[in-house]
């Protein structure tokens, strides 16, 4: 994530959150990826209460995620998965996320060093990417130029 200007990391309990976010401009930024090492109230599909592991999850362009996944699923009920026939807890898998693949959200659990190399560096530069569009958005700027 050092390679993505402007991003802050915000450490919360069990994980840390990066959000793209210039100049603090925002009272938070945009979200863009997430490094999760325990689950959570409403995020427990991947059973992160296994010893030792953690999910990198990215935020990424919605055509992105159905060019890798196909249309993107309904909000699953609180605490649940999205519907699909993904095993939510498969070690280096890139995979929809869990809880927020309705959003164009991917996630990996413990990605090897070629997985992230091949597969998550460059969903990394994407969703730095989505983050801009999005801060830009909020910030009432002309993404266009």
């Amino acid at each position: 994530m050092d390679t993505c200007a402007e991003v802050r990391v915000i450490p919360r309990p069990g994980q840390d959150e990066y959000f793209y976010n210039p100049e603090d401009c925002l009272e938070q930024g945009t979200h863009m990826a997430t490094l999760k090492r325990k689950d959570g109230k409403s995020d427990k599909g991947s059973r992160l209460d296994r010893k030792g592991l953690f999910r990198l999850d990215l935020g990424v362009p919605r055509e992105t995620y159905v060019e890798l996944f196909g249309r993107l699923r309904k909000i699953p009920s609180k605490g649940g998965v999205i519907a699909g026939p993904w095993d939510f807890t498969m070690i280096d898998t890139l995979m929809p996320h869990p809880s927020y693949g309705w959003d164009g959200w991917v996630s990996v659990i413990i990605p090897s060093a070629k997985t992230f190399q091949e597969e998550c560096r460059p969903l990394i530069g994407l969703a730095h990417g989505r983050a801009v569009a999005r801060f830009d958005e909020r910030a009432g700027k002309n993404v266009s130029g």
